[in-house]
């Protein structure tokens, strides 16, 4: 099958993995800051991310820069989940009302299904301590085996929403692979 995401671009899908469907399948990360200021001196934000990942026992399979034009950034998203070392991509910036605040379209553009309750629960959970979690337009979803995952700009932004989806995120992976084992 394949997918154009302009006129000038084409895409194929990649295959799907072959997975023990009994096998846990490893968080396999890649960590995208989405700025037109950070660098790897100051990205706070994507380092923050990383060690959260490092906790949970994932690989950080890479951690890039991306500026906020969605061009860049769609097309940098979409081949990010053509990569087959990698299942997750967490996403950290762009999310807001800014004009340059272009991460959920890029997402949007990319993803094939949306997570809905991922997005949902980090707002819902983090407006227990912030207001300004109602101006997050992050948003969630699945392309092929890639589950991606937009969260806040802010180092403390990051810590709160990643607490919320933390413990559920080696089952969605599982659950994406082709593992269809439901927890008890």
């Amino acid at each position: 099958m394949t997918f154009s995401l302009s006129e000038n671009i084409k895409y194929k899908r990649r295959p799907r993995l072959k997975t023990n469907k009994m096998d846990s399948v490893k968080i396999k990360a890649i960590v995208v800051t989405v700025s037109d200021s950070r660098r790897e001196t100051d990205d706070v934000s994507g380092v923050t991310l990383v060690g959260l990942l490092l906790e949970i026992g994932a690989e950080i399979v890479d951690k890039i820069i991306v500026s906020d034009e969605f061009e860049d950034l769609r097309n940098t998203l979409y081949s990010l989940t053509e990569r087959e070392d990698a299942n997750l991509i967490l996403t950290t910036g762009g999310t807001g009302f800014a004009p340059r605040d272009n991460t959920p379209e890029a997402t949007r553009a990319v993803i094939e299904r949306e997570a809905q309750g991922l997005a949902e629960a980090m707002r819902f959970e983090t407006l227990k301590n912030t207001p300004m979690a109602m101006l997050s337009r992050g948003v969630c979803g699945i392309r092929g085996e890639t589950l991606i995952i937009n969260l806040p700009g802010s180092p403390s932004g990051v810590r709160e929403c990643f607490a919320v989806i933390k413990d559920v995120l080696p089952h969605a992976v599982n659950l994406i692979s082709g593992n269809s084992n439901h927890l008890e």
